[in-house]
């Protein structure tokens, strides 16, 4: 082996091997593979050079003895020797450059070249080059010994690319769930948004990521959120979907991936962004909730960039998330909103409750006043001022019935809604509305809905608001969370008395025991906040539905409430049900 002695060679080949257990960095582990090389084969220079998977040429990683511009050589297949070796995948040495017209000049004075090809899994993806500035310096004894320290360079290469690959992607998994868990926390929209466009762009380090929601008409894209850039992209007006080309994406319910940007856009308005912001590359994906999709998140880089496979699944883990966390956002906004409405509802009730009761308690001394006043038999001469005034009196006690009247038929107007409907379909659809707040309050419900329906006749919008008041009321005292637990079957009190039976029991921290007796009173609150109706409201649509209710149990480990009403089948129910 002329200089080089078969011991130095296998030394070369041990520190080498050993390299995997020094470092975990590639690139340094990359600097003394070569310096090695270099150092075995009496080299004046060499470098590594590796290929790029977005541009396919060779670009040289680490280099020795080389000039600093030497770091912006780009090789395509073929080109130079070392381009050669790559498409080849053959080793390669040349006594004389000068005689060679393969070479490509990176330093002067170079007189012998000799080159191998790193490959992985059988496919090349670099290329070893080392140079010696006098002639007929390497051989082919030399060549073989090269592929055999380049093979094994390889060898420690990959394992470390491995290790650092599976670090990378422990890190990105402790990331996502992190993302997840902080994404399934906020409620409000914009800010989940922002969150997904502003963690995307950390998790696949990319310039710029954008979220586009489809409108409520599914014809256009509208940007709710983007991160990075100059802002160019915060004046984009609503897009139609099929005018751009992240509508394709949209459509096939597919990541879709785009290399040049400005060659494939066509909409104006975004390719005017894209310029100004002078990205180059984009990979849409699709934000899909139960097979729908409501919007598309995009990642853009400022050189042309092909999207590998982990790079694509990262970005379709950050949109599955945000597909859920977006709808559970929208969700829990419609459940605030008819839990708002619900309230609205519950105060007018209670107004018009209140008002029942006050033209109640006027209409009965009002027709005394009206029945005293006429057995008066006041009359007067016509040109008497008190005949006027007892005219005005009669008119006035007359349009005051009237008024009371009008009243008690529009309190009364609420019992032409009463239909036949089972308690199981106006139970189900309660816990629609409370599911999400059941959740976000940690809240385990426990229900075995009954095989046989249990039908009543009742209004079921009234009969809803009862259910979502004593299910609003346990959830308020479970503040860490706890079970609810709800119970429904037939019952009967007599050969002809049948009523449906609900028992709600939570874990809460009970009624206090200074209005335990007198929670269905007016404006009575156990609460700071509470207005003290909503229980009364219970009651009085329970007993306008000959139902009733009471506090079955109530203290530190929880509180049972038991509702019955009529079966529909069961006739006059006569007297509500008494509870013991």
């Amino acid at each position: 082996m002329d200089r080089r002695t078969e011991a130095s060679a296998i030394d070369a080949l041990y520190r080498i091997s050993s390299l995997a257990g020094k470092t975990d960095d590639p690139g340094e582990a990359l600097e003394s593979i070569l310096a090695e090389i270099v150092k075995t084969f009496d080299a004046d220079s060499g470098s590594i050079a590796l290929i790029n998977p977005d541009s396919g040429r060779l670009e040289i990683e680490v280099s020795h003895g080389l000039p600093t511009a030497s770091s912006k050589v780009r090789l395509r297949p073929g080109e130079g020797v070392t381009g050669w070796v790559a498409l080849h995948g053959k080793p390669l040495v040349i006594p004389d450059v000068r005689s060679d017209p393969r070479y490509f000049q990176v330093r002067k004075g170079v007189q012998s070249e000799m080159a191998a090809p790193m490959e992985d899994r059988g496919q090349v993806i670099g290329v070893v080059n080392i140079d010696s500035d006098t002639p007929d310096t390497f051989n082919e004894n030399d060549l073989k010994l090269l592929v055999l320290i380049t093979a094994e360079a390889a060898t420690v290469a990959r394992g470390l690319w491995l290790i650092q690959q599976l670090k990378t992607k422990a890190a990105q998994l402790e990331s996502m769930l992190t993302i997840g868990r902080r994404l399934v926390s906020k409620l409000e929209l914009q800010e989940i948004i922002d969150g997904i466009t502003l963690e995307s762009r950390r998790i696949i380090d990319c310039p710029v990521c954008a979220i586009f929601l489809i409108s409520t008409d599914g014809e256009r894209l509208e940007l709710y959120s983007v991160n990075g850039g100059s802002g160019a992209f915060a004046r984009l007006p609503p897009l139609a979907i099929d005018e751009n080309s992240i509508g394709v994406a949209i459509s096939r319910k597919k990541q879709v991936e785009v290399l040049d940007l400005v060659k494939t856009e066509e909409s104006f308005p975004v390719l005017d962004a894209i310029q100004s912001e002078g990205l180059v590359s984009l990979l849409a994906s699709p934000i899909v909730y139960e097979g729908e999709v409501i919007g598309v998140l995009n990642a853009y880089t400022s050189h042309q960039h092909r999207f590998n496979n982990e790079e694509k699944g990262l970005v379709a883990a950050m949109a599955s998330l945000g597909a859920v966390a977006i709808q559970n956002a929208r969700l829990y906004a419609r459940v605030f909103e008819s839990e708002e409405k619900l309230r609205v509802g519950e105060r007018l009730n209670t107004l018009g409750l209140l008002a029942s009761e006050v033209a109640h308690e006027i209409r009965n001394p009002l027709t005394v006043i009206k029945l005293l006043f006429q057995s008066l038999d006041l009359s007067f001469p016509g040109d008497d001022p008190r005949a006027r005034d007892v005219s005005v009196i009669e008119e006035k006690l007359n349009h005051l019935e009237a008024i009371v009247g009008r009243i008690l038929n529009f309190a009364k107007s609420s019992e032409e809604l009463h239909s036949r409907c089972t308690l199981q379909s106006i139970l189900n659809d309660t816990l629609i509305l409370v599911r999400l707040k059941l959740e976000q309050s940690r809240i385990h419900l426990v229900y075995d809905e009954p095989a046989d329906p249990i039908e009543i006749e009742g209004n079921p919008g009234q009969l809803q608001q009862v259910l979502l008041n004593l299910i609003f009321n346990a959830i308020q005292s479970m503040p860490a969370g706890g079970d609810l637990r709800l119970e429904m079957k037939k019952i009967s009190t007599s050969e002809s008395a049948a009523w449906a039976e609900l028992i709600i029991t939570d874990t809460g921290c009970g009624i206090p025991r200074n209005i335990r007796e007198r929670i269905f009173d007016s404006f009575l609150s156990g609460r700071q906040e509470g207005t003290g109706l909503g229980m009364a409201i219970v009651k009085r649509i329970l007993d306008g539905h000959h139902g009733n209710i009471a506090v079955v149990r109530s203290d530190s480990e929880g509180t049972s409430i038991r509702l019955a009403l009529p079966l529909a089948d069961a006739g006059d129910p006569g007297s509500p049900v008494e509870f013991r």
